[in-house]
């Protein structure tokens, strides 16, 4: 006999308002429905997006779209080699009239960080948003400072082969929820491009849909979506796949576990569903887990990626039989 559980409140506005702020999304970024969904998806799981490939595909353009279609505050970080932690995180400065050193808070104090090319910065700066991203909070000359709510943080960066880019640091990347590449448009996608951009951008013409406190009350139902034992389970199985796969030399980390069923939660909300099925993370282990995964020497050499090697994990671990709620 299936369980029962109350439905989370304001799904149905959930996907309403979500729908809204993808459809805003959309009008910048041209046939790209899976990426602009999954970073709805991410916002919405409380987590932050990596996006990455080669420039001028339009990885800048879709955080900043997302900032737009919200009303909150935005702050936009460019990565530079020379680029200080305190820069991002802020700087106690001393004021002669008071006598007293005041904090001036960086740009990591928004609700949408927008981090350009992050892989252009030293390791050391990179590491400046671990405290952020994990903990939401800030500590600076031993003081801790509360960042706001929500808070996601949107990075770019170009593939390692690229000119100038240095690695993430491997606790960094775990830290993000999901991986996106953008890829390149469909012929029909760039031609419009070419007619809707040829002029003006269509970003400087996006309004706001949806407002800081719609977005909180939307992160709360998705809290809400029901996540059975059996589904659970499922999670740990595919995670630890990843621990035990030969073509991998660093698994997937417990935090993934913990990513994964919660962007599962909103990937449910968003399909107008109250409770995940194991479709749900299926669609998203690539996206939440190969980002943080390292191939083995052997794979490497057979060029064999972690995406390919997680994908491979879906169908080889069996899938558990569910009732819906």
């Amino acid at each position: 006999m299936a369980v029962t559980h109350d439905v989370p409140p304001q799904l149905d506005e959930l996907v309403s308002t979500a729908h809204r702020i993808r459809q805003a999304i959309e009008s910048v970024i041209e046939g790209k429905s899976d990426a602009v969904r999954l970073t709805v998806t991410v916002m919405l799981a409380e987590g932050h997006l990596l996006i990455e490939d080669v420039p001028g595909v339009g990885k800048t353009m879709l955080a900043k779209a997302l900032a737009r279609s919200i009303d909150s505050s935005v702050r936009r970080v460019q990565f530079t080699p020379d680029l200080l932690p305190s820069d991002i995180t802020g700087v106690s400065a001393y004021n002669q009239q008071t006598r007293e050193f005041e904090f001036k808070p960086g740009p990591i104090f928004a609700n949408i960080v927008v981090g350009d090319e992050i892989n252009r910065a030293s390791p050391k700066t990179q590491s400046a948003l671990l405290e952020c991203m994990e903990e939401h909070q800030v500590t600076v000359d031993g003081v801790t400072y509360e960042l706001e709510t929500p808070f996601m943080v949107i990075a770019t960066q170009n593939p390692i082969e690229m000119e100038g880019t240095y690695p993430l640091p491997e606790a960094q990347r775990d830290r993000f929820t999901a991986r996106v590449a953008m890829g390149y448009p469909e012929p029909a996608a760039e031609l419009e491009m070419l007619d809707v951009h040829g002029g003006t951008s269509p970003i400087d013409k996006l309004q706001p849909v949806a407002t800081t406190e719609e977005v909180k009350a939307l992160i709360e139902a998705v809290r809400g979506v029901y996540v059975s034992q059996a589904v659970k389970k499922y999670a740990i199985d595919l995670v630890v796949a990843t621990r035990h796969s030969p073509d991998l030399r660093l698994g997937a980390s417990p935090r993934s576990t913990l990513q994964l069923i919660r962007a599962a939660r909103a990937h449910a909300a968003l399909s107008n569903r109250d409770y995940v099925i194991p479709d749900d993370l299926q669609e998203l282990a690539v996206p939440v887990l190969a980002h943080r995964l390292l191939p083995s020497v052997e794979a490497h050499g057979q060029r064999r990626t972690p995406d390919q090697v997680v994908s491979e994990l879906i169908r080889r671990v069996p899938v558990p039989e569910t009732r819906g709620r």
